[in-house]
Order: structure tokens, then C-alpha cells, then sequence
């Protein structure tokens, strides 16, 4: 359950963020009049997703009858939800620093074009992570049928960050919110290892790929999976006592190199030779730069909580 609580958390606080952002820079603008059509926005992208959690849901328990149909369809499923999960990580660390600002830029122009752009623009900067987390949600929690655990701890985590977006927002909470993505996409690598693992079991139950019989191991006696370390550790990474050859293959060969891609030291910018050889020119009339207010009010630094202010206090990665 932790691994979907986990999915929650990082999908849900994506989510939150994108939302705060908005909703400052409405609020700073003096532009009350329309958050309206932000929450309606945001309440359309939450509806379509459960939406479509549903029909993934139902098109696998209702509209396959054969169960070689169904284990296919939940084997594509596992490998989106990988290809989603990692390209949301590394999408980002990447925009972690520029995601506010862009935000900000858009949402300028929605405003001069009008209501519909300004829901058409959280509809959108939603709807994203929603559709994700239903996907990844999915792929997660197979194998746990009419067991409510990984629902309750999905929303669990989408509970815990939407509180503590709100407490960003309020400045009353500050997280070094590059070290959370950071902490917590090493987790979510670890855990597409497993929905990837799961995936290749579903083809070789469904007959697409061989070796449904060919272990590569076998330490049932030693990892008993009746003890609660072994069911958590199914749960969360999907490490199995019995695995065949081709879902370690697939474990490994996914998760190694993608925490190595992922965790890699960032890469410093060497200086210019220009800037470095090159004297300076003198400066004839120095223009006095302006400056800015002392003092930010409650919102303002709200506002500065998103990932482009927070993000900033870490290191950027490469």
C-alpha cells in the first residue's frame, strides 16, 4: 500500500502545485474574478479522471471474458504506466526550476482571451497528473482485487498533499521541495521496476512472451511470502521469492540504469574564455537597477513556494 500512497502523494502534490501557482498569481493580479474557472477547471481534470479510472477498470473486469485478454491488457497497461512514470520524473527535475514561471506566462495569455482559456489552462495543467496517477494507480494495485487497502492509501497521499500544498501556499510549511522530487523518484523508479516486472509476467502468462516456468531463482524458504517484510516488499517493488528469468531481466535492466540516469551528479558549466580572458570594459554610466520591495506579503511568498523557489535551494541536476 505504500507505493500507491507514495504515487498519490507525488502525483497529488504535482497537482497542488500547479494549482497554488495559479491561484497566487490571480490573487496578485487582482484578478479575484477569475478563480471561478480555475476550480472549474481543476474539478473538470479531477472528474475525467476518476473517469477514466473507472473504464480502465471496467473494460478489464467487464468487457474482456477471456483471461489471456485480460492479463494482455494488463500488461500494456504496466508498460504506459512505466513509460508515464518515468518520463513525470524526469520531466520534473527538469521544469522544477522554470515550472512557475511558464505557468504564469500561460495563464497571462488565458487572461486576455478569457473565461474558457483560464479553465481550458488548469484543465489542462491537471488533467495531466490525473490521468497519470489513474494509469499508474491501475498498474500498481494489480493483483490486490476487492482488497479497498491501496484505494484508501491513494487517497491518503492525495489527501497529505493537498494539505500540504495549502500549507505552502500559506507559507506556513517550507520543504526543500527539490530533495522531495528527488527522494521520491528514486522510490517511483524502484516501484516502475516492479509494474514492469509485473507487465512482462502478464505476457508470458497471456502467451507473448516465453518462460512462464524458467525461475531465476527460488528462495520461498528464505523469503517467505506469508511474513509482512515479504508482503511489503511485493507490494512496494514487486520482489517476488520466485521471479522468472525474464521479469528479473526486466526488474534489472530497468531500474539500474534509469537511478543511474536519474541520480547522476550535475554537470557544471565551465566559464567562457571570453568572459575569463577578455578585461572588462569600463562602464561610462552606471544605470541604478530598481529595487524591490522589503517586504512580501503572506501570498507573495506563497506564491514562491512552488517548485521554481523552492527547487533553487538544491543543486540543479543535470
Amino acid at each position: 500500500m505504500f507505493a500507491t500512497y507514495l504515487i498519490g502523494l507525488r502525483e497529488g502534490l504535482e497537482a497542488t502545485l500547479v494549482v497554488s501557482i495559479l491561484v497566487a498569481f490571480l490573487v496578485k493580479s487582482q484578478r479575484r474574478d477569475r478563480l471561478p474557472q480555475v476550480w472549474a477547471g481543476v474539478g473538470l481534470a479531477v472528474a475525467l479522471s476518476v473517469l477514466f479510472g473507472w473504464l480502465i477498470e471496467y473494460t478489464s473486469t467487464s468487457l474482456l471474458a477471456r483471461s489471456e485478454d485480460r492479463e494482455l491488457f494488463e500488461a500494456i497497461t504496466s508498460v504506459a504506466a512505466v513509460v508515464f512514470v518515468t518520463w513525470m520524473i524526469f520531466w520534473m527535475r527538469k521544469a522544477a526550476r522554470t515550472i512557475a514561471g511558464e505557468l504564469r506566462g500561460k495563464l497571462t495569455e488565458a487572461l486576455a482571451v478569457g473565461s474558457l482559456a483560464v479553465a481550458g489552462m488548469a484543465f489542462l495543467a491537471v488533467i495531466r497528473e490525473g490521468l497519470e496517477t489513474a494509469l499508474i494507480f491501475y498498474s500498481a494495485a494489480q493483483g490486490a482485487a476487492g482488497d479497498s487497502g491501496p484505494l484508501l492509501a491513494l487517497i491518503g497521499g492525495i489527501v497529505t498533499a493537498v494539505v500540504l500544498g495549502v500549507l505552502l501556499y500559506a507559507s506556513a510549511l517550507k520543504i526543500n521541495l527539490s530533495k522531495f522530487f528527488t527522494w521520491t523518484g528514486a522510490l517511483l523508479i524502484l516501484v516502475a521496476a516492479g509494474i514492469l516486472k509485473y507487465g512482462v509476467h502478464d505476457f508470458q502468462e497471456a502467451g507473448v512472451l516465453p518462460g512462464l516456468g524458467d525461475l531465476a531463482f527460488d528462495i520461498t524458504t528464505t523469503l517467505d511470502p506469508s511474513t509482512w517484510y515479504a508482503a511489503l516488499l511485493a507490494g512496494m517493488f514487486n520482489v517476488t521469492p520466485a521471479p522468472t528469468v525474464l521479469e528479473t531481466i526486466a526488474w534489472i535492466g530497468y531500474a539500474v540504469p534509469v537511478l543511474v540516469l536519474f541520480l547522476r551528479p550535475a554537470r557544471r558549466t565551465p566559464a567562457s574564455t571570453a568572459t575569463t580572458a577578455a578585461p572588462a570594459a569600463p562602464v561610462a554610466a552606471a544605470t541604478p537597477e530598481p529595487t524591490t520591495p522589503a517586504s512580501t506579503t503572506v501570498t507573495e511568498r506563497g506564491a514562491d513556494t512552488g517548485a521554481e523557489a523552492e527547487a533553487a535551494s538544491a543543486p540543479q541536476r543535470a
